[in-house]
C-alpha cells in the first residue's frame, strides 16, 4: 500500500474482512433475446447523436461481442448536478453571479462565456442544487437497477470536479438523516427489496484504483489484482477480488463502512476530504426466473407432461457496477505537492485517457485506445459494451472555476453520443433441475408402489362385494316376483268388482231419463205462458213511443228561446277574446323588448372582450383611440335600454317574468334582473320587490346552468350588502348555493356561486350559521374544478371567513380553533399558499396570516406546514403589508417562535 500524503478516511486502518472468497461462476453463453423492450431514448439535436445503432467492434470500449447474440441499442444516459456555494464561495464570489443557469424544465444549461455571451447545452435530466438523494437516485440509478434485475449489466458513474459532489451523490451512508443516502444505499435497497433470498443471490465485491494499481478495499492485503478480459464475450472479470454474498441491508452498510476506511483520502485547497483513487463497487445479482414457458413439445405440437417437468429453472446474470471517480484538479488550485502531486498526475492521466475513449466512441473512430489505462479496460463494458450506463457530472456554480466546469460539460456532451447494445445474460440451472429430477424420481416410485399395493386391495375387496352383491339380488328378485304376481290377482279381482257396479249405474240412470221427459213437456207448456205475457208487454211499450214524441216536440220549442240567449253568451266571448288578445300582444312586445335588450347586452360583453386592456402595437394606436369611443358609447346605450325598460315596464313585471313557462323568457328576464343587480342604485329596490326571493326560488326549482349561472350572479351582487347578506342567510341561499356548486359542471357558474359565497364569509355575525349550512365544505369542494377563475373566488371567500374569525379572536367572541381548520381547508392553504396566479397566492397569503393571528392554531398550522409557508411570506410576499402582518404574527407568537428555535432556525 503506497503512503505519504494519502491516508485512510478514518485515519486508521482496519482489519481486512474475514471471510471466503467465492469464485465467479462461468456464464453459460445463450443465444436469447431480452424479455423487457429496452427503455426508448431520447433524441437531443444540440448533442448529435449519430441516429443508426452503433455496432461494437474488437477495438471499442465496450470489447467484442459474438456476432449471433441478440442485442437492444441503448445510448449513454447523462444527467448534471449543480452543487450549491459554499462557505468559501459565498464569501469570495459574493460580488459574481454563478456561471452556469439551469432550466431543469427544459433539460437545459446555460454557461456564461462572460457577462453577455452564453453557451446552452442539452442533457437527459438537469438537476438543480435543491434536487434531493431520492430525485437524484430516480433519475439517474433506478432504471439501471431495474436492468440489472432483468438479467443486464449496468453501469453508474460520477464524473466532475473535486470538491463538487461526486461521493455525497454515490457514497453517502445517510446514518443521521435517511434522507441524505446516495446512490449505492438506495440501489441495493431495491436489488434487496426485488430479489428472493430462498433462491436468488447477491454478491458484492469493492475495490479502489489508486496509482495504477487495482486494490481491493475489502481486504487491504490484496494490492495487485489483475484484470481478466474474455476474448470471445469481452467480459471483464476480476479473479482475485473478495466476492461476499450480502443477505440485508445492515451487514452491506458495515461493508460499505469498512472499505469506505481503506479508501485513500487527502486535504487539499479544493476538498477537505478528496478521493485519492478511483472507487468501483460491482454487485452481482442472480436471479430465478419463475413461471417462464419453454418450448418443450412432442412432435405432434402438444406438450406432454413429462415435457414440462423436465423444464431447467432459467437464471438471469446481471452486474452493476459504480463507479466514484476520483475529481479532476488543476495543480495551482489543488496546491498538490510531493506524493499529493503524484496522485493528482496519475488521477488526471486515467481520466484522460478515459476521455480520450469517449471521444473516439464518440466520433466512432476506428481505433479506441483502452489499454492506455487499467480505468478503461475496467469500463470497457460501459461505455460503447453491452452494460446500460449512466453518467451524473457534478459541477459548481463558482465563476472562478469555469474551464473545470466547461471541461465537464464537453465530457457530458461526448458521453451522450455513446451507444451501447444491451444484452440480457440467462443460463439454465441443470444441476437444479436434476436434483428435482431425482427427488421427483423417487416419489414417484413411492408413489407407484403404493398405488399399486392399494390396487390390489381394491381389487379383493370389489371381488367379494359383487360376489355379496349378486346373490343378494337373486333373492330379491325371487321375491319380487312373487309379490308382483299377488298384486296382479288382487287387481284382477278388483276391476270385476268395479264393472259390475257400473253396470248397476247404468240401469239407474235410464229410468232418471224418462222421468226427465215427462219434465221437459211441462217446461214446454209454461214457454207458452211467458210468450202471450211478452206481447202485451210490447203493446204498452208502443204507447209509451208515442208519449215521448209529444214531449220532444214541446223541447224543440224551448231549444229556440235557448238559441237566442246563447247568441248573447256568444257576443260577451268574443268581446273577451279581443282584450285577451291585446293583452298577449304587450307581453309578446315586452319578450321582444327583453330579447333585444340581452342580445345588445351579449354584444356589447364581446366587444368589450375583444377590446379590453392590453398591449397594442404601435401602429394600432390610432384605430383604437376611435374604436374605444364606439365602445364607450355602446355600454351607455346597454344601460340607457336597461333604465327605459326598468322605467317603462317596470321593476314587477319583470320580475313577474322570473316564472313565466317559456324557458327562454325566463333566461332573458334573469340576466336582465341580474344587470340591474350589478348597479348600486337599484339593488334595494330588487331586494323592497321581492327580487331576491325570486332569484332564490328559480334558483332551487329550475335545472337550467344558464339560469343557475346568472341568477347566482346576481345574488353575488346583492351579497355585497350587508342587510342581503343576513336575508339570503334567513331564506336559506347558502344551501340553494351548496347545491347548486356540488351540482354545476360550468365552470364559470362555479365562479359565480364561489363569488357569492366569498361575499357571504365577510359578514362576521353570520359566520356560524355559514359554516353550519355547509357553506366552507361547498366552498372546498368547488377546487377539484381547477379553474383559475374559481380557485381566486374560492381563495377570497377563504381569506374573508379567516379575516372575520382573525377580528372575532381579537375582540374576545370567540374562542378554540379556526372553523376552516376543523373543516379540513388548511391541506389546501398550504398547497396554493405559493400559486402561480396572483389573486390565489395573494388572499391565501392573507388567510394565512390571519388563521396564524389566533394562537389556538399555531400547533395545526405548525403540523400541517403552514409555518413554512408564513416564513416566507414574512420575506418574500410581494406586497409589503401583507410581509409587514406575516412578519409581526410570527414575533408575536410564543408557539411559532419555540418552533423555529427547536428547528435551530434564526428569525
Amino acid at each position: 500500500m503506497a503512503s505519504g500524503g494519502a491516508n485512510y478516511r478514518n485515519g486508521t486502518q482496519r482489519n481486512s474482512l474475514k471471510g471466503t472468497t467465492t469464485a465467479t461462476d462461468r456464464q453459460l453463453s445463450m443465444n436469447s433475446n431480452p424479455s423487457k423492450a429496452a427503455l426508448k431514448n431520447k433524441s437531443l439535436s444540440s448533442v448529435g447523436a449519430s441516429s443508426g445503432l452503433r455496432k461494437s467492434s474488437p477495438g471499442s470500449l465496450g470489447g467484442g461481442t459474438a456476432k449471433d447474440d441478440a442485442g437492444v441499442p441503448g445510448r449513454v444516459r447523462v444527467a448534471v448536478r449543480l452543487r450549491p456555494r459554499n462557505a468559501e464561495e459565498s464569501v469570495a464570489d459574493a460580488d459574481f453571479a454563478d456561471c452556469v443557469e439551469l432550466q431543469p424544465e427544459f433539460k437545459r444549461l446555460k454557461l456564461r462565456k462572460n457577462n453577455w455571451d452564453t453557451d446552452t447545452y442539452e442533457f437527459d435530466e438537469v438537476l438543480t442544487e435543491f434536487a434531493s438523494q431520492k430525485r437524484v437516485y430516480e433519475v439517474v440509478a433506478k432504471p439501471v437497477v431495474e436492468s440489472v434485475l432483468d438479467g443486464y449489466n449496468g453501469t453508474v458513474m460520477a464524473y466532475g470536479q473535486t470538491g463538487t459532489g461526486k461521493t455525497y451523490t454515490l457514497g453517502r451512508l445517510g446514518e443521521e438523516d435517511t434522507a441524505d443516502r446516495g446512490i449505492i444505499v438506495r440501489a441495493m435497497e431495491d436489488i434487496l427489496a426485488g430479489v428472493s433470498l430462498e433462491s436468488d443471490s447477491v454478491s458484492v465485491s469493492y475495490l479502489q484504483l489508486y496509482m495504477e494499481s487495482l486494490q481491493d478495499l475489502l481486504d487491504p492485503t490484496n494490492d495487485n489484482i489483475s484484470i481478466v478480459e474474455d476474448p470471445k464475450s469481452g467480459d471483464v472479470s476480476l479473479p482475485g477480488a473478495t466476492l461476499v454474498e450480502i443477505r440485508d441491508q445492515q451487514s452491506f452498510l458495515e461493508l460499505l463502512q469498512l472499505g469506505e476506511a481503506h479508501r485513500y483520502a487527502a486535504n487539499t485547497r479544493l476538498n477537505t476530504e478528496s478521493s485519492r483513487s478511483h472507487a468501483l463497487l460491482m454487485v452481482h445479482v442472480k436471479r430465478s426466473v419463475k413461471g417462464r414457458e419453454l418450448a418443450h413439445s412432442s412432435q405432434n405440437g402438444n406438450s406432454t407432461n413429462i415435457a414440462k417437468s423436465l423444464r431447467p429453472t432459467l437464471v438471469r446474470k446481471g452486474k452493476l457496477v459504480v463507479v466514484d471517480l476520483a475529481g479532476s484538479e488543476r495543480i495551482d488550485k489543488s496546491g498538490s505537492e510531493g506524493h499529493t502531486l503524484e496522485e493528482a498526475k496519475s488521477i488526471n492521466l486515467s481520466l484522460i485517457a478515459l476521455g480520450k475513449c469517449i471521444n473516439a466512441l464518440a466520433e466512432n473512430s476506428a481505433h479506441v485506445p483502452v489499454r492506455d489505462s487499467k480505468l478503461t479496460r475496467l469500463l470497457r463494458d460501459s461505455f460503447g459494451g453491452t452494460a446500460r450506463t449512466s453518467l451524473v457530472i457534478t459541477i459548481g456554480p463558482s465563476p472562478r472555476h469555469r474551464g473545470e466546469t466547461t471541461s465537464t460539460i464537453m465530457f457530458g456532451q461526448r458521453a451522450m453520443k455513446v451507444e451501447n447494445m444491451l444484452k440480457l445474460k440467462e443460463e439454465f440451472d441443470y444441476k437444479s433441475l436434476a436434483r428435482k429430477l431425482d427427488i421427483q424420481l423417487d416419489k414417484l416410485i413411492m408413489e407407484h408402489e403404493r398405488k399399486q399395493k392399494a390396487f390390489e386391495e381394491e381389487i379383493e375387496r370389489i371381488t367379494t362385494d359383487t360376489q355379496n352383491q349378486i346373490s343378494e339380488a337373486e333373492r330379491n328378485y325371487a321375491d319380487a316376483m312373487e309379490k308382483e304376481r299377488l298384486k296382479y290377482q288382487k287387481d284382477y279381482m278388483e276391476s270385476i268388482k268395479k264393472l259390475e257396479e257400473k253396470w248397476m249405474m247404468n240401469q239407474h240412470k235410464l229410468g232418471e231419463r224418462k222421468d226427465q221427459m215427462a219434465s221437459t213437456a211441462q217446461e214446454v207448456a209454461e214457454l207458452k205462458k211467458l210468450l202471450s205475457k211478452e206481447t202485451s208487454l210490447r203493446k204498452a211499450a208502443e204507447e209509451e213511443i208515442n208519449n215521448l214524441k209529444s214531449q220532444l216536440a214541446q223541447l224543440k220549442m224551448s231549444e229556440a228561446s235557448a238559441n237566442s240567449e246563447s247568441l248573447k253568451l256568444r257576443k260577451m266571448l268574443e268581446d273577451e277574446a279581443y282584450r285577451k288578445e291585446k293583452l298577449e300582444g304587450e307581453i309578446s312586445m315586452l319578450q321582444t323588448q327583453l330579447l333585444q335588450l340581452s342580445f345588445e347586452a351579449d354584444e356589447t360583453r364581446r366587444r368589450l372582450d375583444r377590446g379590453g386592456p392590453g398591449k397594442v402595437p404601435g401602429d394600432l394606436d390610432s384605430l383604437i383611440s376611435q374604436v374605444r369611443p364606439q365602445v364607450n358609447d355602446s355600454v351607455n346605450e346597454e344601460k340607457a335600454s336597461i333604465a327605459n325598460l326598468f322605467e317603462q315596464v317596470g321593476l314587477q313585471k319583470i320580475l313577474s317574468l322570473l316564472e313565466a313557462e317559456d324557458a327562454d323568457v325566463r333566461i332573458h328576464a334573469v340576466k336582465v334582473v341580474a344587470n340591474l343587480a350589478a348597479e348600486e342604485s337599484n339593488q334595494q329596490k330588487i331586494v323592497e320587490a321581492g327580487g331576491l326571493t325570486s332569484l332564490l326560488l328559480l334558483l332551487g326549482s329550475s335545472e337550467d346552468e344558464t339560469i343557475h349561472r346568472v341568477a347566482a350572479g346576481a345574488i353575488a351582487n346583492l351579497a355585497m350588502n350587508e342587510t342581503n347578506q343576513e336575508l339570503i342567510m334567513s331564506e336559506g341561499g347558502i344551501r340553494l348555493l351548496s347545491i347548486t356548486a356540488a351540482n354545476a359542471e360550468d365552470p364559470q357558474t362555479l365562479r359565480m356561486v364561489a363569488g357569492a359565497i366569498a361575499n357571504l364569509c365577510g359578514n362576521d355575525k353570520l359566520q356560524n350559521k355559514l359554516r353550519g349550512e355547509g357553506g366552507i365544505k361547498a366552498l372546498l369542494g368547488m377546487v377539484k374544478c381547477g379553474h383559475p377563475g374559481v380557485l381566486a373566488q374560492v381563495a377570497r371567500g377563504i381569506a374573508n371567513f379567516a379575516k372575520c374569525e382573525s377580528r372575532a379572536s381579537a375582540q374576545g367572541s370567540k374562542t378554540g380553533r379556526s372553523l376552516l381548520i376543523e373543516d379540513g381547508a388548511l391541506p389546501w392553504i398550504v398547497q396554493n399558499a405559493n400559486n402561480d396566479a396572483s389573486p390565489i397566492r395573494r388572499h391565501i397569503e392573507l388567510a394565512v396570516c390571519h388563521l396564524a393571528q389566533h394562537e389556538v392554531n399555531a400547533r395545526d398550522m405548525i403540523t400541517g406546514g403552514a409555518l413554512w409557508e408564513l416564513v416566507r411570506i414574512s420575506q418574500d410576499c410581494s406586497r409589503e403589508d401583507i410581509r409587514t402582518l406575516a412578519h409581526r404574527t410570527l414575533t408575536s407568537s410564543p408557539t411559532f417562535l419555540a418552533e423555529l428555535r427547536r428547528l435551530r432556525i434564526d428569525y
